[in-house]
């Protein structure tokens, strides 16, 4: 869609109360197009009032609505500590989740407003743009999507941040060009991403990043804090002893880990547009509980299990990132995933030091397939050494029939 298809639509407009925001909102407005505006609570670290938004757009004339998804969120961020789902160079993907838990959320109170048409400000370069666009088309096929950093007319007449501080500006809306940070930032619960501007080079390093939910391992306390975490079929329902919901869970363990200076990431990761990015990750929480969760998988999943296992991952974790959450595919591998999940049930205690964590005890694993007998090389009740000695014959005949095959090569 471009602009001049709007006039005749109600439009719910995603806002964040940034820059963006405030500019395509102000130009809806005075084109004459009925606008609705929209944001989400998900936890947002950065955010001292989630309610700031409403203030921030109300010098557009709009009034904002805001959407409580913290629990939404909270147990998405479950969803996919359960599937160990960890995009390119291994990171926790918060903002590829949160796009699912945001127009899944928005879009039930832009229908009561009678929206006909979501916009978003994602850029046409980005994952984002395709998040939206997809999520919208496949929870709510009937709306239309209106992307303003497509539509060439925007694009000429906000070329960049001046032109549209200086657009607000004529009708007394006060806006700033400059930033403190030379990166933009986009948080939830599960943690932080940063991205652009100066990260863009390959020669800046990610300690430019100003952390919010935690510290860089450098400042981190020069002491190991312990940190016990109780499970139950892959869910963390205790920690330190104290029973905890998934929302409860994520904002403590976000605290333990931040100031331990846990879960910093930066990848250079595939976009769903084939280009490249660079980004520096923050997300304590997730790893956290996602390391304490994968101790208790290995005890529990044998080795064609756990290859199933990391296999579903994987998929997993590409739906999420190309906005494909709710798609058959990712249903049917979380099912997977969910069988070996009713086993993952134990207590693990973890160590937390300067960015690392290192595995202290698991107690209470009553699906453990781990047998210190067994694996013990000194004498014990457990394998009979002797036997191996069968298996290792059975094993040598294909050795040495690939062997005079002439198969291997050294």
């Amino acid at each position: 869609m471009v602009i001049t298809e709007l006039k005749k639509q109600t439009v719910g407009i995603c806002v964040s109360g940034g820059l963006d925001s405030r500019t395509i909102t102000k130009k809806l407005v005075e084109m004459g197009v009925n606008v609705r505006c929209f944001s989400a609570d998900l936890g947002q670290p950065d955010e001292k009032d989630i309610n700031d938004i409403k203030t921030k757009m109300a010098p557009c004339g709009v009034e904002t609505t805001i959407v409580d998804l913290k629990q939404a969120m909270a147990e998405a961020c479950f969803e996919v500590i359960k599937a160990q789902a960890m995009y390119d160079g291994g990171y926790w993907n918060s903002t590829g989740i949160a796009r699912a838990v945001t127009v899944r959320g928005l879009i039930p109170e832009m229908k009561k407003q009678g929206c006909t048409v979501l916009a978003h400000g994602a850029t046409g370069r980005g994952n984002d743009q395709m998040r939206f666009e997809r999520y919208t088309n496949v929870l709510a096929p009937e709306m239309k999507v209106y992307a303003p950093w497509r539509d060439p007319s925007l694009l000429k007449e906000f070329a960049g941040r001046t032109q549209m501080a200086a657009y607000l500006a004529k009708f007394g809306i006060e806006a700033t060009v400059g930033s403190k940070k030379h990166y933009s930032t986009d948080a939830n619960l599960a943690g932080l991403s940063h991205e652009a501007e100066d990260l863009e080079s390959l020669q800046t390093p990610c300690t430019i990043v100003q952390t919010t939910m935690g510290v860089w391992p450098d400042k981190a306390p020069d002491k190991v804090e312990p940190v016990t975490l109780r499970f139950e079929r892959a869910r963390c329902v205790a920690i330190n002893g104290h029973p905890v919901t998934p929302l409860e869970a994520m904002r403590e363990a976000n605290l333990i880990g931040g100031r331990n200076g846990i879960g910093m990431k930066n990848a250079l990761e595939n976009r769903v547009v084939g280009t490249k990015s660079r980004g520096v990750y923050e997300a304590p929480g997730m790893e956290v509980l996602g390391v304490g969760l994968r101790q208790v998988y290995q005890a529990v999943t044998d080795r064609r299990a756990t290859l199933l296992f990391q296999h579903l991952s994987k998929v997993i974790a590409d739906q999420i990132y190309d906005g494909r959450y709710f798609d058959p595919v990712t249903r049917a591998a979380m099912a997977g995933i969910d069988v070996m999940a009713e086993s993952a049930t134990a207590t693990v205690k973890l160590g937390l030091y300067k960015g690392n964590l290192h595995f202290m005890s698991l107690t209470d694993c009553a699906a453990s397939l781990y047998n210190e007998a067994d694996s013990s090389m000194e004498a014990s009740e457990g394998l009979n050494p002797v036997s191996s000695q069968g298996f290792a014959e059975i094993q040598s005949v294909e050795a040495r029939s690939l062997a005079k095959a002439g198969q291997i090569r050294s």
